[in-house]
């Protein structure tokens, strides 16, 4: 008995490639370029949207302080309007008293954290003014730390109403009689 084995021999000029792992560098590159145009089309849109939620907080804001001033009033009464400061309170817990009304967050009545460094990339101030015989009142501002952290600069008086630079104005409203030459928010 006989048995047939059949033999192979290798094919003359067939080059067997290996099987690579992984990615080439060119591969590499070419992700992240794309990485690096996504993220060039998306950061200023970024950046927009916060310059945007920075408007809306300080609109906020300044609301707050309006409201509070109206509370302080209502509370001291012959003391008048009084300065952003005086609307908060540090202590805990806080009891009201003409130097600390308790009214608004003490992180926007000390105008940010640390105190002074603003608030949302605003810096805000309450300025109280007039006296019991002639009537009191009192004006508040939200003004851009730069730039880039808003669009407007804010402000309100003691009639409630809030208003606004034009877009691209950033600088701080001067005074009372400024403030109520400037157009009402639009809402």
């Amino acid at each position: 008995m006989t048995r047939n084995f059949k033999t192979e021999t290798p094919k003359e000029g067939n080059i067997e490639m290996r099987k690579q792992k992984g990615f080439s560098l060119i591969e590499l590159l070419i992700v992240v370029a794309i990485i690096l145009i996504i993220a060039a089309i998306a950061i200023p849109n970024l950046m927009r949207a916060r310059m945007a939620a920075n408007d809306s907080s300080a609109a906020a804001s300044e609301r707050s302080v309006v409201t509070a001033e109206v509370g302080y009033i209502a509370s001291y009464p012959t003391v008048g309007y009084t300065a952003l400061a005086a609307l908060g309170g540090a202590a805990a817990p806080c009891v009201p008293a003409p130097a600390n009304g308790c009214l608004i967050d003490n992180n926007l009545a000390a105008n940010g954290t640390p105190a002074g460094s603003g608030k949302s990339g605003y810096s805000f101030a309450a300025t109280p003014g007039g006296a019991a015989a002639t009537g009191f009142n009192f004006y508040t501002t939200a003004t851009p730390l730069a730039n880039t952290t808003g669009t407007k600069a804010y402000c309100a008086g003691d009639d409630g109403v809030i208003r606004t630079q034009a877009a691209g104005t950033i600088t701080l409203v001067a005074s009372r009689v400024a403030c109520f030459g400037l157009n009402p928010m639009n809402n």
